[in-house]
């Protein structure tokens, strides 16, 4: 049965500044509830190479349009976004199973990243070199053509945002494929946005599919020769494969991945920051953030405090239907997570772990869970849960958390809770992390900041010039004045 609460009439694909129907549709559910909540187009290989041509077209008007009119279009899109808060905040909760707190989050940060994204238009594009030969040398960034954005789910407006805003803001036309988990907050929402800013035709284009069309939809997306740069959040399986086919191609990609994000507790942190950092890094959204806190790493001298008050904190959660706004931990995206996580919870109990607060798995529903006397040698240690789960292990000194946080094939995101700033700071110069932050959590994101990971975490960097630098090209232009001298017998 089609659940038409706050469900919006979706239009169709978003091709060429025109709504057009797909060969199909496909469901999509509600989290809390398991009812079909609203109907997406389905598209196969046909509607993306439509994409693509039309971001192709629009490639040469956009990239010339005065930097100052760009701007003024993303400003005008963030304030669009504004008005239409109350509609993302209901397809967060409804399509995207979050709280509708996390909801209203997204609707403050999305214009705040559309605004910085207007920002880099006023920003030096180059700089000028010296040169041996007395010419005017200069290096630019010029953008590069049509890029691919594949965004994901679980963050899927601040996500998708964050890959396409800065990208179009410096020149680039986008084709944007939105998870199938989350095709409307994750993209079509965004391609009416657009559509009332005024954007030119072809500049942005947003095409969705059913989770059996996925593989053929994205290849085609990131194979096809017109798209000069792909930018992926996602899984690290599918990152890999995603990365692996841009180096076969020599494009270039920014991969955002998962994380196995450690919290790290020193015995001279205010405890009750520390709680706080903890519960709220592992619980926001269910845990289904790439930064959230999965491993809390605490001194031994005051772990049994912090424990008894992070469970004491966490407690206090509720575990619903998002309809209920006062249910902060909602559903998981769908089955197949929520398996995944029962089977670490499983697994981790089998060989000696202890549950200190939930465990509870009804559905996709995950109660807020606490895991103590973990080793190595579970899953839950060294893969990515993506729930509401946090490991609390202690360690003895400095040396030793560094190590544990180390322990894994990721690095996005850590934190650490001191007193004392220097102590922090020569930590973190060991922590193989692409972010570290002292005295808060591991959640932490601002537009103009550079946001990305190591290891198995990603490529790249999102974010402010970091941003521009990853899709845009440095090109050499130089000016002779008489310098340079040819030999003679030239």
């Amino acid at each position: 049965m089609l659940d038409t609460t706050n469900a919006p009439q979706i239009k169709g694909h978003f091709i060429g500044g025109a709504w057009r129907a797909g060969p199909g549709q496909f469901d999509v559910m509600n989290p809390s509830d398991g009812s079909v909540w609203s109907r997406a187009p389905d598209a196969g290989v046909p509607e993306m190479q439509a994409a693509i041509a039309a971001a192709q077209d629009a490639f040469p008007e956009w990239s010339a349009l005065p930097f100052q009119h760009r701007a003024e279009l993303m400003l005008k899109a963030a304030e669009i976004v504004e008005r239409r808060a109350p509609d993302y905040v209901a397809a967060a909760q409804f399509e995207g199973g979050g709280w509708y707190g996390k909801g209203v989050y997204e609707t403050k940060a999305i214009p705040e990243i559309l605004r910085a994204a207007a920002a880099t238009c006023y920003a030096p594009v180059g700089e000028v070199l010296p040169s041996l030969q007395g010419k005017v040398s200069t290096a630019v960034r010029v953008p590069m053509g049509v890029i691919g954005v594949i965004s994901p789910w679980n963050a899927q407006g601040i996500l998708a945002t964050r890959q396409y805003s800065f990208t179009m803001a410096a020149g680039n036309c986008i084709v944007l494929k939105p998870s199938e988990e989350t095709p409307y907050s994750g993209g079509l929402f965004f391609a009416e946005i657009m559509e009332e800013a005024g954007i030119p035709a072809g500049v942005f284009n947003v095409v969705s599919c059913s989770r059996e069309n996925v593989a053929a939809v994205g290849d085609a997306l990131v194979d096809d020769p017109r798209v000069k740069g792909v930018a992926f959040t996602g899984s690290t399986a599918v990152g890999r494969r995603i990365a692996a086919k841009c180096g076969a191609h020599l494009k270039k990609c920014c991969i955002e991945l998962g994380g196995k994000d450690s919290l790290i507790v020193l015995e001279d942190g205010n405890m009750e920051r520390a709680t706080s950092a903890a519960s709220f890094g592992a619980f926001m959204h269910q845990g289904q953030i790439c930064m959230s806190v999965e491993k809390v790493l605490v001194q031994e001298q005051v772990y049994q405090q912090f424990l008894d008050g992070f469970v004491a904190r966490a407690s206090k959660l509720k575990t619903g239907n998002v309809a209920d706004k006062s249910n902060v931990i909602g559903p998981l995206i769908n089955d197949r997570q929520a398996e995944r996580v029962r089977h670490q919870l499983e697994d981790a109990k089998a060989k000696g772990a202890q549950i200190a607060l939930g465990g509870g798995v009804n559905g996709r529903f995950v109660e807020p869970t606490i895991v103590t006397h973990v080793t190595p040698q579970m899953d839950i240690w060294r893969d990515e849960t993506f729930g509401p789960v946090a490991v609390v292990v202690p360690f003895r000194t400095d040396a030793e958390a560094v190590a544990m946080n180390n322990d894994t094939e990721y690095g996005l995101s850590s934190a650490i809770i001191t007193a004392n700033e220097q102590r922090a700071q020569a930590m973190s110069h060991h922590m193989e992390n692409g972010m570290t932050h002292v005295n808060c959590s591991t959640i932490n994101d601002e537009a103009h900041a550079p946001f990305g990971g190591t290891k198995a975490s990603g490529i790249g960097r999102y974010g402010g010039r970091w941003s521009f630098e990853s899709f845009s090209e440095t090109r050499w232009i130089t000016y002779d004045r008489g310098g340079k001298q040819f030999p003679p017998v030239f």
